[in-house]
């Protein structure tokens, strides 16, 4: 389990939100006579633990109790609360503090996205204003956009990722080499509790890399269940765009809300 509290909190948010934990950003909003902490102080907390401080004692572990209740609920908008701060709290500060808590819910769906070629940069577009969550990972420098929804991962080793996905994250292959593709595919079947997984390439690149897969000893059934080609049937043609729109149609398709599409 990684240890937050080892990060500032603008690291752990990232980090948080890459890993779909769900968490509270709580921040001192507004501080009045005597406080533990001024304005702008900030704390996230998760369900079972946090990172940062906005002052300690009772006001911080009532800031806690509050941000694992809206956990809790799943609450999805912010909320303030306006604490009085004495000798009853066992707070010696005489003051109030308003705190505003921003709850992040895990994502619904979550896509791991290998590779930043033009498919991937056209999916990412199309993906844009929806609730999908994209973790792009490439290894070449300067392979993303200047600027992204996506979360943006330039790594030199993309099969080690895999490790860090979120349980039931969906998957889709398709880097600048077969190698480097095989050695992903490879990693996402060996865990069993991810989502769908898909490969960009034609039915001879699948049947090349399905014997490949089966001789180094991969569970068969997550073997035959990658899709190759990707994308809803009937969907597009072979244009970087007419795929990610295919893609996005799969991926939107099986959303939880992707019965009212």
């Amino acid at each position: 389990m990684t240890d937050w509290r080892d990060m500032d909190w603008r690291s752990a948010l990232t980090a948080l939100d890459a890993a779909a934990e769900p968490h509270v950003l709580v921040t001192v909003i507004e501080a009045l006579g005597s406080t533990p902490r001024e304005a702008g102080a900030k704390m996230i907390v998760t369900a079972d633990t946090f990172i940062g401080s906005i002052g300690g004692g009772e006001l911080e572990q009532e800031a806690m109790d509050a941000a694992r209740r809206l956990l809790a609920e799943g609450a999805a908008a912010p909320v303030t609360e306006r604490l009085m701060l004495g000798a009853d709290r066992n707070q010696c500060c005489g003051g109030a503090a308003t705190l505003l808590f921003e709850p992040f819910a895990a994502p619904t769906t979550t896509v791991a996205l290998f590779g930043a070629g033009h498919v991937a940069k056209a999916l990412v577009r199309v993906l844009e204003g929806t609730p999908v969550r994209i973790v792009w990972i490439d290894e070449r420098p300067d392979a993303f956009p200047a600027a992204t929804r996506a979360i943006a991962r330039r790594v030199d080793d993309p099969a080690a990722q895999v490790a860090g996905l979120p349980k039931a994250a969906r998957a889709y292959v398709m880097t600048h080499s077969h190698d480097r593709d095989y050695e992903i595919l490879a990693a996402l079947l060996a865990r069993d509790d991810l989502g769908p997984v898909g490969l960009i390439g034609s039915k001879t690149k699948w049947a090349r890399f399905r014997k490949r897969l089966l001789a180094d000893g991969l569970p068969p059934a997550r073997v035959d269940a990658v899709a190759c080609p990707i994308g809803l049937p009937g969907v597009g043609g072979k244009r970087p765009a007419e795929i990610a729109i295919a893609v996005a149609a799969e991926i939107l398709k099986n959303t939880p809300d992707g019965e009212t599409l």
